[in-house]
């Protein structure tokens, strides 16, 4: 479909991105919500950026990268990099805020509570606790993309 290169993911990662193919949207947005809630951020960064890089005046730019933003503000978690983190949630937080309530088959509004969320932590503990440490990582869930059942004929 796009021609992404393969070859720098890891055969893990390279499979699970085949394994979204051929369905109605792009192999790798799909791959990004797998390794997300996996709890592979970096991972979840770096498949989305293949595609986030493909082109930048895309509608979808800012609504990717803000993505890549939310899946870097876990990773610098992870790290323990508090304020790295909150920066890069208030950056997400930004770009989602661009998009309508629902985009891309993703409920954008639930997805900038648990971003708002995450910042409060950090902040309410004045980057001294990693929250990731006291609390499950999030997960992201795509609305159902089954095509909606024919309507019943009136009778």
């Amino acid at each position: 479909m796009f021609g992404l290169n393969m070859s720098k993911k890891s055969a893990r990662i390279a499979q699970l991105i085949e394994n979204c193919r051929g369905q109605r949207l792009p192999s790798y947005y799909l791959a990004y919500f797998e390794c997300f809630n996996r709890e592979l951020f970096f991972e979840s960064h770096d498949v989305l950026e293949e595609l986030w890089l493909l082109d930048r005046t895309s509608p979808n730019h800012s609504f990717y990268k803000a993505l890549i933003q939310l899946a870097g503000a876990f990773v610098h978690l992870q790290k323990d990099r508090l304020r790295p983190s909150a920066a890069l949630f208030k950056l997400a937080h930004a770009n989602l805020r661009k998009y309508p309530s629902v985009h891309e088959y993703l409920d954008v509004g639930c997805v900038l509570i648990l971003v708002e969320a995450w910042l409060n932590r950090l902040e309410a503990s004045e980057f001294q606790i990693n929250r990731l440490r006291q609390y499950p990582a999030p997960k992201l869930t795509l609305l159902d993309l089954a095509p909606a059942p024919a309507s019943a004929p009136n009778s």
